[in-house]
């Protein structure tokens, strides 16, 4: 057995420096005003980056980039909706592999805050929980029902085995583990919470807890004896004072979300800051001593169907977009931004007498737009239904043990008929067709689920096609986030009976039959497969503007979604998902048909609210 050494390592704003032939041993406790690193005070300079919204392989990249802006500390959520897609079944392999991002965090000279409540809300769907909860229409998440405890029990106990052991009170660089995320927006049960951190203990966290809140939830969301983080403030005088009202009159003082920069919803203006006013704000907080976390620092993209999705009681649902770019320091592609050098220019000037940053990195790959791809085969949906499942009445997505993608729900309308069709709790986008030609679109986000039909013949075919455009990620409907045709669908009234749903979940693009692109006729949903050559590899952006609403693969895998009503108007193509020679894209659109080539930029488009859906 090696020897456990005892060593100080040089602190470089808290940084750290780490020996392969050693294991550094470090303590870290709460002051009254301040973190004590090997009883020293340390300031916590952070900024969040998820491991699910970067590509594994520019992991270590970006946190260089991390540590030459200042940041000494690295904030991250776990997201149990990826580590168990499947109950009972966990993946931490690949770009899932927490423990690896937490130890090429280590190998940086970087601390971490780790973030695996169960509940993560990120814009990220269903706020981190796992679809397949739903299964139970009764069951409650984010409570004590034991349904929903159990669950979480097995999960957090895998995920203790992974991240626990790199706990800086075993020699790793976690500094300190939160509790649950916002409770206090959502409720105030303190016995839950508490049940939160027996649950973190029996995992093995067993170094220093907390909770975050923002200014007017604390009452509910702290638990008393944990130090409570405050999220969206940055007056200095305000956040000492919350903090001291509810840790018993001391600090330290930790800013856990500080926003500059914010996220986007489809259909409505891009998000973001002043950066100017960020790095004043920065620069005051700084000299008050408070430890800060950047929410984001780069957010990078929210791959395959994972964006989340805002609704309240007075705002109506609100999908966001694939594009998590956040308006961060660092950009969706990895390069800093004119903010990027503002913030890195405040935290110099805040460095010890004698000390410099490092240099920035120069990227490694430059970032292009490729020739025109062509499309070579088109697989119309409607011809590549497979089996159905079929009832009486339509099923939800949870139902037909589905969590993500589409589900096309199909009956025959016996007699000729017209009135109100209606979708009761429609969850979340419809095209509707009768006998194979759309005759609507429908859009939760718009409030609408009914249409007025008219069928003159009998014995006519009408098909649904239902899409998940993203669980509720916030909010007091979290706990009712069924989709597809939850309820029921009515004709003048009358409930239509007799369905048969076809599955399209869409985890890959392969199983699909193409034929020769050509004219689709009447706009039916189908999949464009196309191929290009590359002799070098580079980040690049598709050019998604003339198409509709939709998602792409390329190489198997899912760059995101698309949608023409914006802001968003491309995907980011990351270099390391290409390959030299040759590389296959298919494009799946709803709403638009004829489709004969894909362009691409050599940057992004994030600011253009397209036209209305057709």
């Amino acid at each position: 057995m090696l020897k456990r050494i005892l060593i100080y390592c040089t602190l470089f704003f808290g940084g750290i420096v780490f020996s392969n032939a050693q294991t550094v041993n470090h303590t870290f406790a709460l002051g009254d005003s301040t973190f004590l690193l090997d009883g020293k005070p340390l300031q916590m300079i952070s900024g969040e980056m998820h491991y699910t919204r970067i590509p594994r392989e520019y992991w270590r990249e970006r946190m260089k980039m991390a540590k030459a802006m200042g940041l000494n500390t690295i904030g991250t959520y776990v997201f149990w909706n990826a580590h168990e897609p499947v109950q009972g079944k966990y993946d931490f392999t690949g770009n899932n592999d927490i423990a690896e991002f937490v130890r090429v965090a280590k190998e940086e000279g970087l601390w971490v805050v780790l973030r695996p409540s169960p509940y993560v809300c990120a814009e990220w769907e269903f706020g981190g929980y796992p679809w397949w909860l739903l299964k139970d229409r009764n069951l409650k998440v984010r409570s004590k029902d034991p349904g929903f405890i159990n669950a979480y029990q097995n999960y957090m106990m895998e995920v203790g085995k992974q991240l626990a052991p790199l706990q800086i009170n075993h020699g790793g660089n976690i500094l300190m583990v939160q509790i649950e995320n916002e409770y206090g927006s959502f409720s105030n049960d303190k016995e839950y919470l508490a049940q939160n951190e027996k649950i973190f203990r029996e995992a093995g966290f067993d170094g220093l807890l907390f909770t975050c809140d923002g200014p007017s939830q604390m009452p509910a969301g702290y638990l008393p004896g944990f130090l409570p983080a405050v999220n969206g403030e940055d007056n200095p005088a305000k956040v000492k004072e919350l903090v001291n009202k509810y840790h018993n009159g001391k600090g330290p003082y930790y800013i856990a979300e500080w926003y500059p920069g914010w996220f986007d919803s489809w259909g409505k203006p891009h998000s973001g800051s002043n950066a100017d006013e960020d790095a004043k704000k920065l620069d005051e907080v700084l000299s008050a001593g408070i430890s800060i976390n950047m929410y984001m620092f780069h957010g990078g993209t929210t791959r395959d169907f994972m964006n989340g999705a805002n609704m309240s009681r007075t705002e109506a649902y609100a999908p966001q977009t694939s594009s998590y770019d956040y308006d961060a320091p660092l950009d969706e592609a990895g390069n800093p931004t004119p903010k990027y050098y503002k913030l890195r220019a405040i935290i110099a000037k805040h460095l010890p007498e004698g000390e410099h940053l490092p240099q920035v990195p120069e990227k490694k790959r430059r970032t292009f737009g490729l020739e025109v791809i062509k499309f070579s085969g088109v697989a119309n949906l409607f011809s590549n239904l497979g089996k159905p499942i079929e009832s009486e009445k339509p099923l939800s997505f949870e139902d037909i043990d589905q969590g993500y993608g589409f589900v096309l729900y199909r009956t025959t309308l016996a007699n000729a008929a017209s009135g109100l069709l209606k979708i009761k709790e429609l969850r979340d986008y419809a095209t509707v067709y009768l006998n194979g030609k759309r005759i609507s679109v429908l859009d939760r986000r718009l409030k609408q689920d009914s249409l007025q039909l008219d069928s003159p013949t009998p014995n006519s075919v009408l098909d649904i096609l239902v899409e998940n455009n993203g669980r509720i990620n916030y909010g007091p409907y979290l706990i009712d986030n069924r989709q597809g045709i939850t309820d029921k669908v009515t004709l003048h009234g009358q409930e239509l009976l007799g369905w048969k749903m076809y599955q399209f979940p869409f985890a890959t693009a392969t199983g699909f039959k193409y034929l020769p692109a050509q004219n689709e006729g009447d706009l039916q949903p189908s999949l464009y497969r196309g191929t290009f050559s590359l002799r070098g590899l580079v980040d690049t952006y598709l050019d998604m503007k003339g198409f509709g609403k939709g998602f792409v693969f390329i190489n198997g895998h899912n760059l995101g979604k698309y949608w023409n009503i914006g802001p968003q108007q491309t995907l980011y193509v990351p270099a390391a998902w290409l390959k030299k020679g040759i590389n296959e894209v298919v494009v799946f659109d709803q709403l638009k048909g004829g489709h004969t080539e894909l362009s691409t930029f050599d940057h992004p488009v994030l600011k253009e609210v397209g036209p209305p859906t057709p």
